[in-house]
């Protein structure tokens, strides 16, 4: 029988800290464009539901967000600044409208703020707009998360997320979101891996639809969502 280690498990209790949906972000102030979706028709039901988040995680989340995060944690554990900074811009100029941008940013801050009021070091860097993987690789570096568990984090936030955004937007029921999730959790896997595997010419997001649905949600009359 395999036991975990005290130090491993305290890390893995950190994860589970800093991927819940209760850590105060505001991520559940966002819907990536989900909320410009449902209003235009493109989502009506669970299966809609479930192919706008499955591209969403096998083309923007694999592609941008998760091999950035990886960057970024390699470059604090190589007290690399220069790199960190690099990337940190790279993730804000992947966001293809002023919402997704706005989202990062916001999301970003409040991240840094957090770990600031629980005694972690934030790198002193010369730039005021923070993206979200940046907090997030400060976390996991400091804490001792493994980048792969990270990587698991990272997903399982960004989906319990959508799904909570799913549930009031679509709308789903709670059995139903439940069974998107279940449905959608085997995508995590390959797509960890697609970002393990991304070379640096090739980081980014390519739904061009969801930047599109995103800047029509900015004048969109009514909505719940801030993006």
């Amino acid at each position: 029988m395999l036991l975990m280690t005290e130090d491993a498990n305290l890390s893995l209790l950190r994860l589970l800290q800093l991927s819940s949906a209760s850590l105060p972000i505001g991520a559940y102030a966002f819907s990536q464009a989900m909320e410009s979706a449902v209003h235009s028709g493109w989502i009506s039901d669970s299966d809609d539901a479930r192919q706008w988040l499955s591209l969403q995680m096998t083309h923007s989340i694999a592609s941008a967000d998760a091999p950035i995060l990886l960057r970024l944690m390699g470059s604090l554990e190589r007290d690399d600044l220069e790199t960190f900074v690099y990337w940190n811009a790279y993730s804000l100029a992947c966001r293809e409208s002023k919402e997704l941008r706005l989202a990062d940013v916001e999301m970003g801050a409040a991240m840094k703020r957090l770990l600031e009021n629980v005694d972690l070091s934030f790198p002193c860097i010369d730039r005021k707009e923070i993206c979200f993987c940046a907090g997030f690789a400060v976390a996991a570096v400091q804490w001792k998360i493994l980048p792969r568990m990270a990587l698991t984090g990272l997903f399982w936030s960004w989906l319990e997320n959508s799904i909570a955004a799913a549930v009031k937007l679509v709308p789903l029921g709670q059995n139903a979101a439940q069974r998107l999730i279940g449905e959608l959790l085997p995508i995590i896997q390959p797509a960890i891996e697609k970002a393990e595997l991304m070379d640096d010419r090739f980081v980014g997001s390519g739904l061009p639809a969801i930047g599109m649905a995103s800047a029509w949600h900015e004048s969109q009359h009514t909505r719940l969502f801030r993006s």
